[in-house]
């Protein structure tokens, strides 16, 4: 099969997006995520660039075209003389061993540059600050048309979830189209691909003063979402509002009356002490209401046992020993382990399962946080404020109930089955009352558009309808959205934070059970209050791109029909690391109830649907095996189907986050990863790439944990050849070897960070595994993904460590030193016989900086311990252990000026090996000494080496200084 291979296929430039994606997590107002909660949704910034180079062709395919250009060619035959020396230099260092890689040519220089300008596109592309820029997006655009013939492809995403592709793609200009089973996710999918692009550009209809004259996008819908956000607020005010009373500030704050932020409550269950089982007693698991240090604010609770009664107080500051034990409420050890503050009797886990499980757990009111003059107002509970809660009857509660997973879902085993149990009678009433006047305010709004103008069309949104009652509809889901994030806020799972918010219930991808709780005021201005979720609604609005037609529908994956000549992009569930279906379900009791006049047939089901849904669930599928095998056959029948469906001119990209816990326990042959790979590999795909994408930290940082894995591969897959071959394990062990080699120089080449390396190894690994029909073993047997997996990682540990020969001496006898002792002392002797090895003495190592020896004793210097003032042109013992040492304590000590300077003056002659080195000392601190915090050190240098040697290249040394000719 010939096509025309792609930019991702290639290269990408990783640094810039894993930096975007990162910092992309610390956006909030106007992201698009934050329209609607959705579980590990991929980060714009890479969906963005992976797209585009997934449909931009790479420069080798076009090499001929670049080389007519004689400004082209002129720059290409300078880097060829460049690239050549250095090539030489290596080739004589890695003497008979193959990792010098492939002789440059003319042809490869000439792709290099114009990968250079394709990666400017990119990284301005990924920018947070461009996603709504149409300068930079145009740009992208006409890179795609010229790849694509001027016809840009549809893209299709079949498990679209939080819909992170499909929108980036809209944005690109492509036609995007999803699909998910999950009616939750198809509810986002739809409010943001297919509903903007029906009203772009149009102006609100609301009447009253408009925000400007004209409308671009979504900002007219935007506006219209605001202002009837506020108009349900004001009528729900005059039916709750009385619920929400002020608190009585005291004269510490002022005096006065306030408005309540928050009311913190403590669950309760009798005492186990038999002489005061009549006696509620709070569990909570701190009483530390603000933790900011020299004004300390906790609440003391004071124990009456004559009158058998517990109040609270407000207290400030405090000794140690008291703010201490407020952090740590009346927890007695970890889990649900408590004491009884009326008599000091241990609470165990049991008693609290069976008090809850009778339905005598309770809650009482502990502490009020209100708007003081002056910020936070901590105020003592009053019997009025917590009969305001506790008196209110809400007329409907949702009574489906939880799964029974204590994995995802801790409430149940307390007595809280129903998803309506995880609130409180006030926050229901609220959510009600919200919830009534969704209908209200579709009518009010049909009415006010057709007065406005707007098309009399009876055609309803999900019939294609774009007039008054389809604007209507589209309105009133983005304000069912805004009731949604009210029930992440406002349920007694969120807790009071002692840095002064609130945690919201989904903090983490499951609901907890808590035992003290913020209960927010949604009439407030405060966190958690109603307009505070319409406004965080109206900016992802505003966040959107409808610069092409968008379509999202529910279906199940395996089934699905793509439309003609469709180019897959995908994120699909994670083997077992997320139950959407179970946890969307909290959502869904909700939105069902706020959408079913307008999307019906996704309202159909009282709960999500589950049974299909591709997680290797055991609770759900009886045990282990069986969900592995659900996962495994029902992924290979989805991904069998985009393969057979998909355009064979485009590669597909599937993500794959990575479960941290397992691949920490057995590798990356992982049993969740190794399934899945199984299972794109079954389904007719070859994987030709694999490129570790990072959203937890800047690529750049330099602190513990940057040695962790990414948190997601992309995985960049063709269609299996036709005519594949049948090949043996010793095949296959040779291929390996012959192409590994030259694949890793090119990746270390591209800067991959050492921590990554695995992932991305497993793309070039993969692409020769996956290319053959089977891969027999001794015994005849197909080898499974999992062995392919060790085999090239023992390929990679190979390659490394041949990497270990092409070093000077010194440098040599350092490493193999430092992999026996680190930075302990070892025996002379022993040191002398490893010098004598390498045609060396311990004395010349000395001489070099390296080890100190004394008192029969040998060992290497630290970084702390080597001079300050080191300069390598002064230096008449020059090592490639020294500049690498010496490169790391000043990035870590100075910066990264300090560190490319160094770097200049070390040149390009040293730099490459250097490098090398880097990623040889990671493998031995990370694989074989298991020192985490050394091993960062180095993989931090290889962070950022493509900054330090753009750096190095801008610097002009002194006259005192000595530069190489080569610019690093």
């Amino acid at each position: 099969m010939t096509y025309k291979k792609k930019l991702i296929e290639v290269a990408l430039p990783l640094e810039a997006i894993n930096a975007a994606s990162a910092r992309e997590k610390s956006i909030r107002h106007g992201h698009p995520s934050t329209l609607h909660l959705w579980w590990a949704r991929r980060p714009l910034a890479a969906c963005r660039a992976v797209l585009f180079a997934q449909l931009v062709d790479d420069p080798s395919e076009y090499v001929d075209q670049l080389l007519a250009d004689p400004k082209v060619r002129a720059r290409a035959e300078a880097d060829l003389d460049a690239k050549h020396k250095l090539w030489e230099e290596r080739e004589a260092a890695a003497e008979d061993l193959d990792l010098a890689g492939p002789e440059p040519t003319l042809e490869d220089c000439a792709a290099d540059i114009e990968r250079k300008r394709l990666f400017a596109i990119i990284e301005d592309l990924v920018k947070w600050e461009n996603s709504t820029n149409e300068e930079v997006l145009e740009r992208a655009r006409a890179e795609i048309r010229r790849c694509c013939g001027g016809e840009l492809p549809p893209i299709y995403d079949p498990f679209s979830g939080g819909g992170s592709i499909p929108l980036e793609a809209q944005r690109l200009g492509l036609p995007a189209y999803g699909s998910d089973l999950n009616p939750v996710a198809v509810m986002i999918g739809k409010a943001m691909i297919e509903i903007p692009p029906n009203f772009k550009d149009q102006p609100p209809i609301h009447p009253g003063v408009k925000d400007r004259q004209f409308y671009r996008n979504a900002e007219g819908l935007a506006e219209d979402v605001k202002y009837y956000g506020e108009w349900m607020r004001e009528k729900a005010w005059k039916r709750i509002g009385h619920l929400y009373p002020q608190a009585d500030l005291p004269q510490e704050y002022g005096g006065g009356k306030a408005t309540v932020i928050a009311w913190i409550w403590a669950r309760t269950v009798p005492s186990p002490d038999p002489a005061f089982s009549d006696v509620q007693v709070p569990i909570a698991s701190s009483f530390l209401l603000s933790s900011k240090i020299g004004n300390e604010v906790w609440i003391e609770p004071l124990v009456d046992k004559s009158s058998k009664t517990i109040t609270y107080r407000i207290r400030h500051k405090g000794t140690k020993a008291e703010i201490a034990a407020a952090k740590d409420g009346t927890k007695a050890g970890r889990g649900a382990n408590f004491r009884c503050i009326m008599s000091d009797t241990a609470i165990t886990p049991k008693h609290i399962t069976s008090m809850g499980k009778a339905g005598h757990m309770g809650q009482t009111l502990i502490a009020i946080v209100a708007e003081g003059k002056g910020g936070r107002a901590y105020v003592a509970p009053s019997s009025a404020h917590e009969a305001a809660a506790l008196e209110v009857k809400p007329s409907w509660k949702p009574e489906q109930l939880q799964p029974e997973n204590p994995r995802w879902f801790s409430p149940p085993a307390y007595g809280m089955e129903s998803f309506g149990d995880l609130f409180t009678d006030r926050q229901l009433m609220a959510l009600n009352t919200f919830s009534d006047q969704v209908s209200e305010v579709r009518a009010q709004i049909e009415s006010d558009a057709a007065a406005a103008g707007s098309s009399a069309d009876s055609t309803p949104l999900r019939d294609g309808g774009k007039g008054a009652k389809a604007y209507s509809e589209a309105v009133s889901i983005y304000l069912a959205f805004a009731i949604d994030r009210l029930a992440d806020a406002g349920s007694s799972i969120a807790t009071w934070s002692s840095s002064g918010f609130i945690r919201f219930t989904f903090a983490r991808q499951a609901i907890p059970m808590t035992w003290d709780f913020a209960e927010c005021n949604v009439m407030s201005d405060s966190t958690g209050n109603f307009m505070g979720a319409v406004d965080w609604v109206c900016k992802a609005i505003l966040g959107f791109g409808p610069n092409a037609t968008g379509s999202e529908i529910q279906h199940d994956a395996q089934n699905v029909i793509l439309p003609a000549g469709a180019v897959v992009s995908t994120d699909p569930p994670y083997y077992d690391n997320i139950g959407y279906a179970d946890l969307s379900d909290y959502f869904y009791v909700w939105l069902r109830r706020n959408v079913k006049d307008v999307y019906p047939s996704l309202s159909g089901t009282i709960a999500v649907p589950k049974a299909e849904e591709l997680v290797a669930t055991p609770y759900r599928h009886g045990g282990k095996a069986n969900a592995e095998n659900h996962f495994l056959g029902g992924m290979t029948a989805a991904i069998s189907s985009l393969a057979s469906q998909s355009s064979p001119d485009f590669p597909a990209t599937i993500y794959y986050a990575f479960k941290q816990s397992e691949i920490e326990q057995d590798g990356l042959a992982s049993t969740g990863w190794a399934t899945f790979l199984q299972a794109v590999i079954s389904s007719g795909y070859a994987i030709v790439g694999t490129w570790p994408v990072r959203t937890e930290r800047a690529a750049r940082t330099i602190a513990t944990g940057t040695n962790a894995l990414a948190n997601s591969v992309v995985l960049v897959c063709r269609k299996k050849e036709a005519t594949a071959e049948v090949i043996t394990r010793a095949d296959f062990i040779r291929a390996l070897k012959r192409e590994l080699p030259p694949a890793i120089s090119e990746l270390q080449a591209a800067n991959i960070a050492p921590a990554d390396m695995p992932q991305s190894a497993i793309g070039p690994g993969m692409g020769v595994f996956s290319r053959y029909a089977r891969v027999e073993e001794r015994d005849d047997s197909p080898m499974t993904v999992k062995t392919a997996l060790q085999l090239i990682n023992a390929e990679l540990d190979d390659y490394l460590n041949h990497l270990h020969g092409e070093f000077d001496a010194e440098t040599r006898f350092a490493a193999s030193w430092f992999e026996q002792f680190g930075n302990d002392n070892g025996e002379y002797g022993a040191a002398d016989n490893l010098a004598r090895a390498r045609g060396i003495s311990v004395e010349s190592v000395k001489h070099a900086g390296i080890v100190d020896s004394s008192a029969g004793k040998v060992r290497i210097l630290k970084r702390d311990d080597i001079e300050a003032n080191w300069d390598p042109a002064t230096d008449d013992h020059l090592t490639i252990w020294e500049c690498c040492q010496h490169l790391i304590r000043v990035l870590e000590n100075e910066g990264e000026y300090e560190a490319a300077v160094l770097l200049k003056k070390i040149g390009s002659d040293k730099a490459e090996a250097v490098k090398d080195l880097a990623y040889y000392l990671y493998d031995i601190c990370s694989n074989k000494r298991k020192d985490a915090k050394e091993a960062t050190a180095y993989n931090g240098l290889i962070a950022v080496w493509t900054e330090l040697t753009r750096q190095a290249a801008t610097i002009h040394l002194g006259d005192g200084d000595v530069q190489t000719q080569m610019d690093v």
